[in-house]
Parts: structure tokens; sequence; C-alpha cells
């Protein structure tokens, strides 16, 4: 996501993994990303292509002393494949594993923070799977940097500034406030649609995202495999977009 996407900086700064297939550690290396940085992960599926590798990065992270929060969401069986395979291998983990389960069958928000949303919805293949929507909140305004030159401004001030109010400084004179500020950019959204056939229904859900990934298993000479196997061509994954 952070490398596809390169969201506005308070995003920027917080890493989210959509599945974790076996080799996303050896990836996430290549990639140089700090394994440490992501704090949530989200699982589309219980299909091994998309989560056999999540019991190795929870386990590595434990090994490199983590002690941060992990938040994992997913459906619910998941958290039995984790817990036993914590439990054979009598392990505990420095570091606290939160699981939030997703249902399967609902549209629904599923995690918000200062400056993020996160959407799950269900896709259409021949077992329980999940879509997610990430959408930005949008940002205040940026506050010129000239204009702050020399000025000893309180939070509380800045605060108001970033809300749209005028400054008044303290001999009385008037900044109005698009004149010391920029529009941000606008909020924007990724909709992550995994394993499923051709599926209009989730058309009106990620409507508008900026960025779209959408699964194209099958060329358009072989239609009838990706309908009888739940999956969509690269045809039908344009006709979404």
């Amino acid at each position: 996501y952070r490398r596809l996407y390169r969201p506005q900086e308070d995003v920027h700064e917080n890493l989210y993994l959509v599945d974790c297939a076996e080799g996303t550690q050896l990836q996430l290396r290549k990639s140089r990303v700090r394994m440490q940085r992501i704090d949530h992960i989200f699982i589309s599926h219980l299909h091994g292509d998309h989560y056999f590798g999540l019991l190795g990065l929870i386990t590595s992270l434990h090994l490199l002393g983590r002690t941060k929060e992990l938040y994992v969401f997913a459906h619910a069986k998941l958290k039995e494949i984790i817990d036993i395979n914590l439990d054979a291998s009598n392990t505990i983990l420095r570091y606290p594993l939160i699981f939030q389960e997703i249902n399967p069958e609902k549209h629904e928000q599923i995690f918000e923070n200062d400056s993020i949303l996160v959407e799950s919805f269900p896709l259409n293949h021949n077992f329980p799977v999940n879509g997610f929507l990430f959408r930005e909140k949008p940002a205040r305004p940026i506050i010129h940097t000239d204009f702050l030159e020399n000025r000893q401004l309180s939070n509380n001030e800045l605060q108001k500034i970033k809300k749209g109010e005028n400054y008044v400084d303290p001999e009385g004179n008037i900044y109005l406030n698009q004149d010391i500020t920029t529009l941000p950019p606008p909020p924007r959204s990724y909709a992550y649609c995994s394993d499923t056939a051709y599926f209009e229904p989730i058309i009106p859900v990620i409507a508008g995202a900026d960025l779209l990934y959408h699964e194209a298993t099958f060329m358009e000479d072989k239609a009838q495999d990706a309908a009888d196997k739940f999956h969509s061509s690269a045809a039908q994954a344009a006709t979404i977009a």
C-alpha cells in the first residue's frame, strides 16, 4: 500500500499489510520495508496463498523483540489456527496480538484512526472472501511556513487556523485564513478486491476509489474457467474499473 500509493504523510507513517502469503517476509526485506512498522494486518480469506505467511511473520516479530501491539483483522477461524500453532510450539508472544473478527457477509467499517478509515465488504468466491477499502480522512489546511517565521503561536492558535479561522495578532492585525494557509491534497482511497468472480454489487462500494486492485486470474479466452472457479478475467476486472 505504501509503495504503490504514497498517501499523505500522516498515513504514510503507518504501514498496513493486506494478505500475507508465503514469501511475504522476503518481499518486505527486498523492498526494505521495516516489518516492525507494520501494526495492522488485513487477511481477505483463508486460502493458503493469502495467509500462510502470517504465522511466520508473527513469530519473526516476536523473535526480533517486538513489544507493541499487532492487530490482525480476519475471519474467525484464523484465530483458532494462530492459537493452535502458538500452543503447539509453546510460544508466548512478547507482544499483544489483538485479533479483530470480520464478518464475511457484511459491508462494514472495521478500523479507524486519526487519518484513515478501513471498510470490509463481501466478494463473490466459492469461499468466504472480503475486500477492503482504505479511505484517508480529509486533512486540515497547511499553514504557510513564512507566516510562522518569527511568530510564537500556541498550539491552540495553530489548531484554530487549521480549522479555518482567521488569525488576529496581539496588535489586532487580522490575517485571513485563505492568505496564510494552503488547502491540503484531497483525501484518496484504495480498494482491494481479492479472489472474486465478476461481481457488480461491489461497484457502489468502491466507486470513486483512486486506486483499484482487482484480481484477474484468467485471460478472456478462459472466461469460462474464471466463472467455474469464481475468479475474474482481465477484461472483467477492467470492466469493474
